[in-house]
């Protein structure tokens, strides 16, 4: 249950996101909770491979590579999720960093 309440308000959170940014396109709810289905796995199996291989680069840019790295997996949930797209990579960056603390305000209601 508690994976299910996570998920909605991912899809939740990606939907405020993609309100907040002009750069963000979504086509309505069930592509806003296919798109937090998508990040989900790829944030669970691409994600710790790919930041084990780009861990000297994420250390010597004193973890800003790590923005790189979440907009091109966004980019990614982009191109897979019909309903779902990316303006550019400046807007991956940035549906990156507000769709974290989207999450973080909405989980704290959560508890």
């Amino acid at each position: 249950m508690s994976l299910a309440i996570n998920w909605v308000i991912s899809g939740i959170a990606i939907v405020i996101t993609a309100y907040l940014l002009p750069g963000i396109h979504l086509s309505g709810f069930k592509a806003a909770l296919l798109t937090a289905l998508a990040l989900g796995l790829i944030n669970a199996f691409i994600k710790p491979v790919l930041s084990l291989l780009t861990l000297p680069l994420t250390v010597m840019t004193l973890g800003l590579f790590s923005l790189v790295l979440n907009a091109l997996l966004i980019m990614l949930t982009a191109k897979l999720v019909p309903g779902f797209q990316v303006q550019g990579f400046l807007w991956a960056v940035a549906f990156s960093v507000v769709l974290t603390i989207t999450n973080w305000i909405l989980s704290i209601f959560k508890q």
